[in-house]
Order: C-alpha cells, then structure tokens, then sequence
C-alpha cells in the first residue's frame, strides 16, 4: 500500500454523497497532512463537516470552504478530486495542478488502485445500474457468496478494502464522471457490466459523445479471458480481443420477481448472468441459474428505487427518487402500470436542470391521472406537457395536490427523472421528504 505518511493531499470536493469524507478520514488514518477544500460554504456541507469534525479538532484536517485557491492546488504532492466536479479537463484549478507536475486521483481510483480489477464486477449504464447493482449483492449473498457493495451507489469502501477476502466479489457502481478518470488510469474491471445508455449529465460532459465515450472506458482496458455483459441497447459496442461478451436481449428477465415492471425482470436477468460468472470466476464457487433466479425474485429493492414507501385510502405511493434521467421516469409509469386494475398513476416530476431533453416526461401526460411538477425544470416540464399538468413548485405542494386528485385504486409516484440538487442535498433526502410529505397529508402524522 502506499505511504500517505506526511504528504501533503487535497481533497478537492468534500460533497455530500460520503466519498470525500471517507476519504478524507483515510487519509487522515495514514498520517497525510489533508486540506479539503470545496467551493460550497460550510452550511451547505454541514452534514459532511459533522462527520470530519473530529479529525479537523485534532488538526489533522484542514477546511477551505466556500472557495478554491490555485496555491493550494499546485504546491499539494496529491490532488484527490470529487468526481461530481463538472468538465474537469477545463477546471482552472485541475489544470493547475497538471500544469505544476501533481499527481491527481480519485477515491474510487483509489479504491480500484487497492483492490485492483480481478476480484471487480463494474456496473454502469444511463438507467438501472444502483437495481442491478443491488440485485448483484443480494443474489450472491443469498447463494453464500462474500461480497461487497460500493462506488457511486454511496460511502466508501477505502476503509474496508484491506479486510476482504481473496475471494470476496466486489460490486461497484461506476458513473461516467467516475469512468472518465478510471480510463486515464487504465482500469476496467474483470466483469464489466453495461445496461443502457441514454443521453444524461450533459452538464458535466458537454456533449453525449463525451458521455458516451466515458462510459465506454468500463470496458475498453479489459483483458483476454475477462467478461462483458451487454444491454440489447449496447450490444454493438466493442469489445477487447478475448474478452467474453453475453448480450442480453429485450424479452429476456426473471419472471415472478418482488420488484414491479418488465424493467426489474430484465434487470434481474442481468444481475443473475453477471452474479453467476463473478461466482465462478472470482469467488470459484458454481452457482446454477435457477438457484440465482430464486435469490433475485425475493429482492425487494433498494430504498428511493421505485420503493412502495405508503398506502392510504387506497392509494399507493412509490418513492423512485434515485429516477434523475427521463428515461428512468418512463421506465417507472410503466412498471406501476402493470400492478395497476383500473387505476392511474399521478406523477411527481421535476429538479434540477442537467440539459437533458425532457420530453419524454411530458408525453407521459396523456397515460396518467395527474401530473406535477417541481423544481428547476417544472415550469417546462408543465409547459411541454400542458393541459392536465400542475407546476407545483415544491415537493410538499405536489403532494398534497397528487393527494387530493388520486382516488382508490389509483397511485402517487415520485419519479423525478431530473437530480435533486436544486432543492434537496441529494436523492435520499428528496425520497425521504416524499415519504414524509405522503404520511403527512393522509393520515396527519409525519414519518
């Protein structure tokens, strides 16, 4: 492992999502001389701050919040940048540090820098990655597997990874910010797993190619002998000499699973082809496909994922807040539609602005019971769809006008298909507000 003991190391981008935090509290373990420095003031990172405050005490970590300063980026020995910083091949503050000979990483090239790529199942895609990621873990647990899950799903893995086993699978979610810094790292995982690609973070990549072309890098520094596995969506992309490719066609899934829509039986039927060459190839173990199969159908999903979170007066309500691309709101009307007799759907949508378009959410107008709109991108969102839609503004207005038009039968469902970040920390606290608000206006009593 490599001796962090005394160095200097900026952590640019504390964030809120636990990767700079892990890392900074890794750091920090081995003795690096840390400055984590982000342009967020400190009430905006509180949570974050709460959990360094220890180690900033002690004064083992310093703070400079609410601006960067070049000095501080090109007189560090290691820059560790957040991958949530946007473009940074044209950062001032990246190309600083890279024009004064500093070495940059990631946490997560950290992490895979550690682990290394043979013990990995990567999973990346536009929509379902965090399911199949999940589906990956509990499937492999179920069958007696050891394996971990992390990457952009949240946390970090850095304080783990010299505990696990020669044989523990590690599933990580990896997104394309992600992937464009493991590509100049040369990494791709043993078993890459890709299920769809659909246009998203253009505000980070500046154009769909660039997004596309980072995405790719998951799999284009695999090895002979090594494993892709394919959405139908994918299926032309290539693949390294010697490495295995298995296409996972359209009408293909796992019937009978927990997981409501025709989307969640196809994600599982990718999760069980990518949990049963990992269990073979990594772990040695020869796990069958229909003891695969049982394990994904009892999967009940993973929180803020198109998650039944209440029912009342009956009336369902799904929290999908981890929905922040068009395609994936789409992918959760129809999903509740097929549990659905007679009733509609009443969709929350809306957030942040990532300059995607955003028409496939307004088409959905003409198959719902309602429609409602919040955040940055409700105003057009409402306008594109037009009569029939209701620009809420806020959360909790959109729940209380979703409450009072459903009627039995029916379901409310919070499926942003835009981030959260224009009113809410991140997703998880969007969801857990959906929640809140939900209990709050049926039954008085707040979560």
């Amino acid at each position: 492992m490599e001796s962090f003991e005394g160095r200097r190391v900026v952590v640019m981008g504390l964030g809120r999502f636990g990767g700079g935090v892990g890392v900074t509290r890794w750091l920090a373990g081995r003795g690096a001389d840390v400055l984590v420095t982000d342009k967020e003031p400190e009430e905006r990172l509180g949570e974050s701050v709460a959990k360094i405050r220890d180690l900033v005490d002690a004064g083992s970590v310093r703070l400079r919040l609410g601006e960067h300063r070049v000095s501080d980026f090109t007189t560090a020995e290691l820059v560790v940048v957040n991958p949530a910083v946007p473009k940074p091949w044209e950062d001032r503050f990246v190309r600083a540090a890279e024009a004064g000979g500093i070495e940059l990483t990631t946490e997560i090239g950290l992490v895979c820098g550690m682990i290394g790529r043979d013990r990995v199942v990567g999973v990346t895609g536009t929509a379902g990655k965090s399911t199949t990621c999940g589906l990956i873990e509990h499937t492999l647990r179920a069958c007696g597997v050891e394996c971990v899950l992390g990457g952009n799903i949240g946390g970090s893995l850095l304080e783990q990874v010299g505990k696990l086993g020669k044989k523990t699978v590690v599933v990580l979610e990896v997104s394309s910010a992600m992937l464009y810094w493991l590509g100049r790292d040369g990494w791709s995982p043993a078993v890459a797993v890709v299920t769809n690609l659909e246009p998203n973070h253009l505000d980070w990549h500046g154009h769909i190619d660039h997004y596309r072309d980072s995405k790719r890098n998951i799999l284009l520094h695999q090895r002979p002998g090594e494993v892709a596995v394919l959405g139908y969506g994918v299926a032309d992309w290539a693949t390294n000499d010697g490495v295995e490719r298995c296409v996972i066609a359209k009408d293909d899934g796992v019937d009978r699973c927990v997981l409501p829509g025709r989307h969640n039986a196809w994600n599982a039927r990718v999760a069980v082809t990518a949990a049963q060459l990992a269990a073979s190839r990594i772990a040695g173990v020869g796990l069958s496909t229909g003891e695969l199969e049982g394990s994904a159908r009892s999967f009940t999903g993973l929180a803020h994922r198109l998650r039944l979170v209440h029912e009342a007066g009956g009336v369902r309500f799904y929290d999908d807040s981890k929905s922040t691309v068009p395609a994936a709101t789409v992918l959760a009307v129809d999903a509740v539609d097929q549990t659905l007799e007679g009733g509609r759907v009443h969709l929350i949508c809306g957030g942040y602005d990532k300059k995607v378009d955003l028409s496939p959410i307004a088409e959905l107008i003409s198959r719902l019971g309602g429609m409602y709109t919040i955040g940055a991108t409700g105003d057009t969102i409402a306008r594109m769809a037009g009569e029939g839609a209701v620009c809420c503004g806020t959360l909790d207005v959109a729940v209380r006008e979703a409450v009072a038009a459903a009627r039995p039968g029916d379901a409310v469902v919070l499926s942003p298909g835009c981030a959260s970040w224009d009113q809410f920390e991140h997703f998880e606290a969007r969801g857990r507000a959906f929640e809140m608000f939900c209990r709050w206006e049926t039954t008085g009593a707040k979560a």
